[in-house]
């Protein structure tokens, strides 16, 4: 019998539900006195922005356009040091929150961003806590607000490296489903199969946990029966609510568990071409659980492993009696429903393939992939997704 043994952490505080964004100034007045808060549409965040001048916390505004480079955090992190900011606040998308625990961390280490990223830098470890940072997300995906990642492109270099560190938990994560409901229908549906994928990939991976297990079958279902109801009417109360907590259960899976070929491959291909994140996972999820199935009844017909995916069929179907290939069938077609486009689209070609599978074989995420996929096997899920 296999001992028990492992972690799990979140963000110290999270606060979930309709209207809770207006419990942020009360929160931000115990933390600090001068606000950096980092937005991705400024006007959708005034009323925010009011309410923190109003408690006289003396916002200090940063709009991020796309995702975080080296120089867009560069410049933040200086802003922010120069403007006396003591406490972050990050309202919006991945990119948006990535960035703000990116500045709260480097507002209380010394040094550069570059000291401390992975691959292309030092890849030194914080010696003190972040500043007080505040998690708004406004999109059901990504699941940052419970994070102790920033992912940082290198557009010249094409290359997504990793800022980690413990110290980059959000001191607090405030989930409010209304934030969600203006979302365009492309962005739920890229957004949404993220968080699908982050449910997916740790429930189906080589070192699953209890407590994961458990927030993935909660989230799963929750995205079968909402996410399609959201692409088709933004304002639908219930689903959104439904996309928000799954959302979150995603960040805590991924965040105390491993992940998968997905994000095995999404990593190299979102260095390579201009596509958002969430689209790259939408359009490799079934092709992955596809090719992973084939590879486990053909290399190692392993029963508890198979077992995971007949469960998750069970999820996303609700029948009880669906097989493995019933829940990958589910899943193709409701990618096909939300439109989800093919990665050639954004630039994907073959002439791509080799130097991607080469750096996905090296990817933390590949390690955790339920069956070791050989070269050829990763080749043919690039193929199909053009």
């Amino acid at each position: 019998m296999v001992e028990l043994h492992f972690e799990f952490a979140t963000s110290n505080h999270i606060l979930f539900g309709p209207g809770v964004v207006d419990e942020v100034p009360r929160l931000a007045r115990e933390f600090g006195h001068r606000a950096f808060f980092v937005v991705n549409r400024s006007g959708f965040a005034h009323p925010l922005f009011e309410k923190l001048k109003s408690s006289n916390l003396d916002p200090l505004p940063y709009s991020v356009r796309g995702e975080p480079t080296i120089q867009s955090v560069q410049a933040a992190i200086h802003l922010a040091r120069q403007g006396g900011c003591d406490l972050v606040i990050a309202m919006g998308g991945g990119s948006c929150l990535d960035t703000g625990k990116a500045v709260a961390v480097l507002l209380s280490n010394p040094g550069d961003l570059g000291d401390y990223l992975e691959i292309v830098g030092s890849g030194q470890a914080f010696e003190y806590p972040a500043v007080p940072f505040i998690a708004i997300p406004t999109t059901a995906g990504t699941g940052s607000e419970v994070t102790r990642n920033a992912v940082i492109t290198l557009p010249e270099q094409h290359l997504k490296v990793s800022l980690r560190s413990p110290f980059m938990l959000p001191l607090q994560a405030v989930v409010d489903p209304e934030l969600t409901y203006g979302l365009p229908p492309d962005v739920t549906a890229e957004t949404g199969l993220d968080a699908l994928t982050q449910l997916i990939e740790p429930f189906l991976c080589n070192a699953p946990t209890p407590l994961t297990d458990a927030v993935c079958r909660d989230g799963i279902p929750r995205i079968a029966r909402s996410l399609l109801a959201a692409y088709k009417n933004g304002g639908d109360m219930k689903a959104r609510e439904d996309m928000s907590l799954a959302s979150l259960f995603g960040g805590m899976a991924l965040a105390n568990a491993r992940l998968g070929a997905v994000h095995g491959l999404a990593s190299p291909i979102g260095g390579m071409i201009p596509a958002p994140h969430g689209a790259i996972c939408a359009r490799l999820l079934p092709l992955v659980l596809e090719t992973n199935l084939n590879a486990l009844n053909r290399r190692q017909p392993d029963f508890q492993v198979l077992s995971r995916y007949m469960e998750l069929a069970s999820l996303v179907t609700g029948g009880f009696s669906a097989i493995p290939e019933d829940g990958i069938t589910w899943i193709r077609n409701l990618c096909h429903s939300l439109n989800v486009r093919p990665l050639s689209e954004f630039g994907l070609n073959i002439s791509l393939f080799q130097e991607i599978v080469i750096q996905s074989q090296k990817a933390n995420s590949m390690k955790g992939n339920s069956v070791l996929l050989t070269d050829r096997e990763l080749t043919f899920v690039l193929e199909q997704a053009l």
